[in-house]
């Protein structure tokens, strides 16, 4: 097993390889606005993006603002968002959040992590994917179930919860790179540093990742 490189140098040499391999590396929640993009990561909790894609055409169709949702019966929010699981809880959390924004942020999704995570059902991840990919704030580093588990397989982060986690990538990165680290690590996830059968010949790191085995 290959242990050698330096932490910093190691963190260098995967972002490098991230760009060249995920140029384009974005959100692949589909999304129009700050709002759309926060209701679809509230309903992305425990359910794939995809799955997300196929239900919010209907839903932002239906309802185009923070009112519009505040306003809206819960019951009929749930009928359109069902299939993404959870769907009491997220129907509450959306509206909850909605008129929040209603009545404390004149109908505009706030901008900082205070007031996003001051919402309903908004946590630091949810906070973290609105403030980089519709602000363009980098204000945190997103950790999801893909980016927890590479970080520890790939020698990135030792970090027992996701906000430690966070805490190590953060150090360990140029700010300016940490939405695009995130996507790039959720791709690299699927596509060859999987759970459970990590193609490890075939990954695009194996000159340099710590826990390929030689």
């Amino acid at each position: 097993m290959n242990t050698g490189s330096h932490p910093k140098r190691l963190a260098k040499q995967f972002l490098t390889g991230l760009k060249k391999q995920f140029p384009d590396a974005g959100c692949s929640l589909r999304f129009h606005s700050p709002l759309e993009l926060l209701i679809a990561t509230i309903l992305s909790a425990q359910c794939t993006d995809i799955q997300v894609n196929k239900v919010t055409p209907e839903l932002f169709a239906t309802y185009r603002s923070a009112k519009d949702f505040a306003n809206a019966s819960l019951t009929e929010i749930e009928a359109i968002i069902r299939t993404t699981g959870f769907y009491h809880n997220k129907a509450k959390h959306i509206q909850g959040a909605c008129r929040e924004i209603v009545e404390r942020f004149n109908g505009l999704v706030p901008d900082s992590m205070e007031g996003l995570t001051s919402l309903s059902g908004v946590g630091r991840k949810t906070a973290n994917v609105v403030l980089g990919n519709s602000f363009g704030k980098n204000e945190g580093f997103v950790v999801d179930t893909h980016v927890f588990r590479l970080s520890h397989r790939m020698g990135l982060a030792v970090g027992a919860t996701p906000e430690k986690v966070e805490q190590e990538l953060m150090s360990a990165f140029p700010q300016n790179d940490w939405a695009f680290l995130s996507h790039a690590l959720i791709l690299h996830g699927r596509n060859d540093c999987k759970a459970r059968r990590p193609n490890c010949e075939q990954c695009p790191f194996k000159k340099f990742c710590p826990k390929i085995i030689r």
